[in-house]
């Protein structure tokens, strides 16, 4: 099993793909990156799941983030069922699938887990930054189709969080008000920060509009 967690070097690695041999540093060079895994090609759930990330292809670039996707089947096989994705869904996939037949990357990033299906793997994502580290994680059971919207929402708040000293609430939304950084004290800085003012309903709990909307 990974021992990967929030913080960790996303571990590198060359594989077959469905767009030839991808070395993962190399194509997610200077870029986010959302990488995740399906159970298994020619299956109901993962066919639509990766026609809605085709469909966010735009979204996903205006974050600067590439998508990424992966299963234990061959190239062959994904090369195969690309079809079937854009037919159903109306899309056209122009992502890599990886082609992780040795489950190496599986095992690496924790995607393969014995104790839930010793076949296939379950459905992570990965959020990983420029700096090639894991700033989020989410794990779904293959019985359970992921929302894509979360996804945007939480690239969105790592993104906006990296850049203003302010964290997301419960339900947030790219556009709604956020939460100052109760380590922000000095009213001098508050007000050079957050201009647009801000709501104190707790000392450690003060909401102010998001910083750059």
């Amino acid at each position: 099993m990974s021992n990967l967690t929030i913080g960790s070097v996303a571990p590198d690695f060359t594989q077959n793909s469905s767009q030839g041999k991808i070395h993962f540093y190399d194509y997610i060079e200077g870029k986010w990156a959302i990488f995740f895994s399906h159970p298994a090609d020619f299956t109901p759930v993962c066919t639509t799941e990766l026609g809605v990330t085709a469909k966010l292809k735009k979204e996903f670039e205006k974050r600067g983030a590439k998508v990424i996707a992966l299963s234990v089947d061959s190239e062959e096989s994904h090369k195969k069922w690309i079809p079937d994705i854009n037919e159903t869904q109306d899309c056209v996939v122009d992502f890599p699938i990886i082609a992780d037949e040795d489950k190496s990357v599986s095992i690496a990033y924790g995607m393969f887990q014995p104790l839930a299906n010793d076949k296939f793997t379950v459905r992570s994502v990965f959020f990983i930054d420029p700096n090639k580290k894991i700033r989020a994680m989410i794990t779904y059971p293959a019985s359970t189709g992921r929302n894509f919207q979360e996804i945007l929402r939480v690239l969105d708040s790592l993104q906006l969080t990296d850049g203003y000293k302010v964290a997301t609430p419960v339900n947030w939304k790219d556009g709604d008000d956020v939460v100052i950084a109760p380590a922000i004290q000095d009213p001098e800085e508050l007000k050079k920060r957050f201009p647009k003012g801000w709501k104190v309903i707790k000392p450690y709990l003060r909401m102010t509009p998001q910083p750059n909307k």
